[in-house]
């Protein structure tokens, strides 16, 4: 059996069945107008203009996708996607003489949103041209792409993986937008976040009956759980001034949903979650922290972190702001401490242990 019909046929299909509309090659081709083309732009023209009522006209979505057009094929350009993606960009009103800021997805209303997927994807450059086997598309924009594998290959994810680096090397232009990538044989279903294609930071999406494709393909992609994943799961953090992206593993996703939950239900006043080593701790806490101060439930809450070295200390305070975390205070002191915490200050706060 073909790869094709074993492997990425079925994505296809059960992408279809939870909601993804297939799109024929020809007719991805021509929405995106051409090889060279990132975007299906009367799509987005049309969903900016949706999703935005008085804020978004012709014109002004004309100018967002020409911005977004103009974004480089870089992981700081593909840190400026994400902002997009999440509504964290904005344009100027004049009727109302003011930034506002834009949404290119529903986040709140999943159905709102118009999710296509399409196969054997082209994207071409002046000086080559390589295809992803699978690309997923929410309002016109491409999000996710999939490299998928015969299962009789032994060494399938290990060249699916050698693939995308060189597409990412070749053609950096897909991965433009694309923030998760797939690679999959069939039995195992494994992700990533583009820009890190390495084995080490590829991930298996598991699930309660091991080597189910259908359920696994089904899962990752469910409307809700792609949405959140897209909006809440997805990191760019800084350390000695380089960027680099980082995607949460099922079980830190887990904690997160768990403890928010937690926080939110007035009838509980307590919680506790058990670390191992090289669990990605820290990125859970960043996570916790930044939904927390986003919730509606959560009242404006007060969010203290506390760390136990100096260089974390900083470290840590580096990658909130990466995050977009706005409101954060670090503790220079007992005193400034208390201080911060007797003002009422509703935000983040990060502390050495020592002066807590």
């Amino acid at each position: 059996m073909s790869e094709y019909s074993a492997v990425q046929k079925p994505m296809l299909d059960y992408a279809e069945q939870i909601g993804w509309a297939k799109v024929s090659r020809d007719e991805a081709l021509h929405l995106r107008g051409g090889e060279s083309g990132l975007y299906f732009t009367d799509i987005l023209r049309q969903q900016l203009i949706a999703l935005n009522p008085g804020i978004v006209d012709v014109a002004r979505a004309n100018e967002i996708i020409r911005q977004l057009t103009l974004l480089r094929p870089t992981i700081e350009g593909n840190r400026d996607a994400l902002s997009w993606l999440r509504g964290q960009q904005s344009v100027f009103v004049p009727e109302q003489n003011r930034e506002l800021n834009v949404r290119l997805i529903d986040y709140d209303q999943p159905e709102h949103n118009i999710l296509q997927v399409t196969s054997e994807w082209v994207q071409r450059n002046p000086r080559t041209a390589n295809r992803a086997d699978v690309v997923f598309l929410i309002n016109g924009i491409p999000v996710a792409l999939a490299e998928t594998k015969n299962v009789t290959r032994s060494d399938g994810i290990a060249e699916g993986i050698k693939q995308l680096r060189r597409y990412l090397e070749e053609t950096p232009e897909l991965f433009l937008a694309t923030q998760v990538f797939e690679v999959t044989h069939l039995i195992d279903f494994w992700y990533g976040a583009t820009w890190t294609i390495s084995r080490k930071d590829l991930f298996n999406w598991k699930d309660v009956e091991p080597g189910n494709y259908e359920r696994k393909v089904k899962r990752f992609f469910d409307r809700p759980t792609f949405l959140h994943l897209l909006h809440d799961y997805i990191l760019f953090l800084t350390k000695d001034d380089v960027l680099s992206k980082v995607i949460l593993r099922q079980h830190q996703m887990r904690a997160v949903e768990k403890v928010v939950a937690r926080v939110v239900d007035p009838s509980k006043r307590r919680g506790l979650i058990w670390h191992t080593q090289g669990s990605g701790k820290t990125l859970t806490m960043i996570t916790i922290a930044a939904q927390l101060l986003r919730a509606p439930e959560g009242e404006k809450p007060t969010v203290l972190m506390l760390v136990d070295r100096n260089e974390l200390e900083q470290q840590l305070f580096q990658n909130i702001a990466a995050y977009g975390i706005g409101t954060v205070k670090v503790a220079s002191s007992k005193q400034d401490l208390r201080d911060i915490l007797a003002s009422d200050y509703r935000g983040l706060v990060v502390s050495m242990i020592h002066k807590f």
